[in-house]
Parts: C-alpha cells; structure tokens; sequence
C-alpha cells in the first residue's frame, strides 16, 4: 500500500507506514484522507509535535510520554482527547498520519 503524494509513490510497509519520513503536509492531508481523518488544528499541533520528536531523536514517543509533552502545549489535552483524534491509537496512527515510519516497540520510546 503506498501514498501518492505530487504525483509519486511513496513506498510504505504493509502496515500503511512510509519507509521513510515524509514532512510535506501534502503527505499529511493524502494519509489522514486514507485513514479517514479530517484534519482540524488540533491534527496538525500533535502531527508537528510528533515530527519535531521524529527529527529530534530519530523516533517518536510512546503513548505516555506524548500524553505529558502534548499537554505542555495544549493545556487540558487527556487521553480521550488525542483518541477523538487518532482513534486507533495516538502514538501508531498519529506516526503513520504525520508522514513518519512506524514508531518502535509499542509506538516509540
């Protein structure tokens, strides 16, 4: 299953995550649309704060860690609130929507 994205595939593993790290946001929009997601602001402060990690430390964090850091910039965020976005799973589904490969482990550090 690959994205195309300005005309060219991008090569992914069979779980729908790219090989290698995409960080055009035409690449957001056209794998949120595969994965039924409408993109809203708060999308788009997770799926940066992700790629920001991602080139930070060359993976993304876990669930609990991006929990914590995400509601250092967005205040009252909770878990609910990143499943309401990324509902099969904030860490996995958030990775794979920013354009990222997938997460190590149980979905990063």
């Amino acid at each position: 299953m690959g994205y195309v994205v300005d005309g060219v595939e991008l090569k992914t593993d069979e779980q729908g995550f790219l090989l290698e790290p995409d960080y055009r946001d035409e690449a957001v929009k056209v794998i949120a649309a595969a994965e039924g997601i409408e993109l809203t602001d708060a999308h788009w402060e997770v799926v940066n704060f992700l790629r920001d990690e991602y080139k930070a430390n060359g993976h993304t964090p876990n669930f609990r860690t991006m929990l914590k850091d995400v509601q250092a910039i967005r205040p009252g965020a909770d878990s609910k609130a990143l499943y309401d976005l990324f509902p099969l799973g904030p860490a996995k589904q958030g990775a794979k929507v920013a354009g990222l490969p997938q997460p190590l482990g149980k979905g990063g550090y």
